[in-house]
């Protein structure tokens, strides 16, 4: 094609931060997204100072995610009997040249779309089309489109990108004989309460064991009466040999979990309280799937959940996918709108973050909660004597690597796109 055009399947943070990075280097695309509208959903999430760094050479600005989150201050975990195992600043306050923010998924989201429309037009993303397959040819790639009633039509693109979530169509057909979803036995309860923030007033805090645990930080800044939006997750771990049964995301009621975190209470903070004040709660099944070999088929490639879904230990889905959009953006620029840009990126990520799902398998920063567990049982007075100082700082500092957020090797890196650069043509 004469004048390349990228074909994006899914309108979340993943595909919106792709339409953006491909409009920065100078190509075409066009979003099917499947729900008819746009709303904010969903809850909490976490972006690393890698995937903020991005935003911002994307031309977002830090008023702009201070409205839809907060830059996060602190990351902690705490044992069952509140005392402190680990605690760290973060973003800015910790060296980074950039922040970390806790942000609104939907609202991010819903930020992404706005710039989406502003810098690309109100065309760009067509709602209401679910992409459910693809065919390819010399030249190009032809992607099968469904609309709400089952009506099939076909768009045509140099390349297509699948950036169609955890049940994705195009991996589907990419890795037919694809192990089913992976459950590990854990359980998460989700919501959010207006409450009064803790430590820091910006702190990301996990309290409890590796299968027994709350993870609780702020999305807001405070407002007058010094309250703030603060995400919950409450996690239970239970057999799973029976395998997952239930819905995938359902409404529930707190009162049908709670009794898990009853006696939950300290001078700090009150966890009944906290789950009992959300207006909506809804449960998942902590699921990923196993990894694949390649996230590239020719002139399609998967990103964004589509490829790597993982556990949330490590607070990397979201910050992942932003990484994806701008490696794919920046081995178009190296090689043109061609296969060979995707294979490029392939190469690049792949592997790496592979290991990643596996290690977030394994409980991920989390993991520090596991050896608490076989050393002492959960229970102790100085943490020293369980788990030497620098024997925790060697374990975090091992995961900020895996995950592509450790401080001076991200501090000294250069622009993942630099500035101006643009698709040869």
């Amino acid at each position: 094609m004469t004048n390349p055009h990228i074909l994006i399947a899914g309108g979340g943070i993943a595909g919106l931060s792709l339409a953006l990075t491909l409009h920065q280097v100078g190509v075409r695309c066009t979003v099917y997204e499947s729900v008819p509208e746009l709303r904010p959903l969903g809850v909490g999430i976490n972006l690393q100072p890698n995937a903020v760094r991005e935003l911002f050479d994307m031309g977002f600005t830090a008023d702009e995610l201070d409205r839809v989150g907060v830059p996060a201050r602190e990351w902690a975990l705490v044992g069952r009997n509140g005392n402190d195992i680990y605690a760290e600043p973060r973003g800015l306050l910790a060296g980074y040249n950039w922040p970390q923010y806790a942000v609104h998924r939907g609202q991010l989201q819903m930020l992404l779309y706005g710039k989406v429309v502003e810098r690309l037009g109100p065309d760009a993303v067509q709602m209401g089309l679910r992409v459910t397959g693809y065919e390819q040819g010399a030249d190009g790639v032809t992607a099968v489109l469904a609309d709400a009633e089952g009506r099939e039509s076909h768009a045509t693109g140099t390349l297509l990108i699948g950036a169609d979530g955890l049940h994705s169509a195009i991996r589907a057909q990419m890795h037919p004989d694809q192990p089913p979803i992976q459950w590990g036995g854990a359980i998460l309860w989700r919501g959010v309460t207006r409450a009064k923030p803790i430590r820091t007033g910006s702190s990301f805090v996990g309290l409890g064991t590796h299968k027994h645990r709350m993870v609780i930080y702020p999305i807001s800044h405070t407002d007058a009466d010094g309250m703030a939006t603060i995400n919950w997750i409450a996690e239970q771990t239970f057999d799973n040999s029976a395998g997952w049964e239930g819905d995938w995301n359902k409404k529930v009621s707190a009162e049908d979990f709670v009794h898990h975190f009853e006696g939950w209470n300290f001078d700090w903070l009150d966890v009944p309280a906290l789950i009992r004040g959300a207006a909506e709660v809804y449960e998942y099944p902590m699921i990923d799937r196993e990894p694949v070999p390649t996230w590239v088929d020719g002139r399609v490639a998967l990103m964004g959940d589509a490829a790597h879904v993982m556990y949330p230990t490590g607070s990397n889905g979201a910050s992942q996918a932003i990484i994806d959009a701008r490696v794919i953006g920046s081995e178009l620029v190296a090689h043109g709108v061609n296969a060979q840009a995707l294979a490029a990126y392939d190469a690049r990520l792949c592997g790496p973050v592979s290991e990643l799902i596996l290690r977030n398998r394994g409980a991920g920063p989390f993991g520090m909660l596991n050896i608490v567990d076989d050393r002492c049982g959960g229970e102790f007075d100085d943490i020293d004597d369980v788990f030497p100082e620098a024997e925790r700082a060697e374990f975090m500092a091992g995961y900020k690597k895996a995950a592509g957020f450790a401080i001076e090797a991200l501090n000294a890196a250069p622009p993942t796109i630099a500035p101006g650069a643009q698709v040869p043509v």
